[in-house]
């Protein structure tokens, strides 16, 4: 190669340090480079940053559910909530999901295939995920929550698979004659409907308390017995 020749074009345009084939020489591409390492180091801190964000958020609430300092459906003691139309009909097989009692209380209510209905909290009792209707799961369907593969028994809540360390509370439902679906109460976490009804109504409806054979219920005679 003579003096007077244009030195060897690398592929991109720009001469090379001959010291290091890899750097380039021009300053403007150097300045490049230069941003675009600190630019990838950090969307990598900025990736960590949220990973770790984000998992100490769901270990913050799992200890929060764990340990009752966040709200659970039926944890209140403010009597039997207001009952809530949430379906004009619901075939067997289908599911619709609500809020209740209150709007930041997720549901869910299916139909199984022998016409039963059931309601459940849709609030995973492990980190608070989402719970969802999975029809075409076993014979009946199954409750799951997606986040870490708990699975929930579509009869009766109760846990069947993965780490929810308990089943999910009861959305009590009831079906008027025109089909339409009704949620009236709720049940905590292990709570047998009759407990939940027990809890709900023993201080509002005496009576019907009385009637359900509720412990240390008494009906409206008996109470105007206790007075005289």
């Amino acid at each position: 190669m003579s003096l007077t020749e244009p030195p060897p074009d690398n592929g991109a345009g720009a001469a090379t340090d001959p010291d290091d084939p890899n750097r380039p020489a021009d300053a403007a591409h150097a300045a490049l480079h230069d941003r675009i390492a600190a630019d990838s180091l950090t969307t990598r801190r900025d990736y960590l940053r949220i990973v770790a964000t984000v998992s100490g958020g769901l270990a913050a609430g799992g200890i929060g559910v764990a340990s009752g300092i966040l709200h659970r459906h039926g944890d209140s003691d403010d009597g039997a909530p207001e009952p809530k139309k949430i379906a004009d009909q619901l075939l067997p097989g289908d599911s619709i999901a609500f809020r209740y009692p209150d709007e930041e209380d997720r549901a869910v209510a299916i139909r199984l295939a022998d016409g039963t209905l059931a309601g459940y909290s849709a609030v995973c009792t492990h980190l608070a995920c989402a719970v969802l209707w999975r029809n075409d799961r076993g014979s009946e369907g199954e409750l799951y929550c997606p986040c870490h593969e708990g699975v929930f028994d579509a009869r009766t809540g109760e846990v069947t698979a993965g780490p929810p360390p308990r089943g999910l509370p009861k959305v009590l439902l009831v079906e008027e004659t025109d089909g339409s679906v009704w949620a009236v109460g709720t049940t905590r976490s292990g709570e047998s409907v009759r407990e939940g009804l027990c809890r709900q109504l023993g201080g509002e409806r005496p009576g019907l308390a009385e009637r359900l054979g509720c412990p240390g219920a008494a009906g409206p005679a008996a109470e105007g017995s206790r007075r005289t």
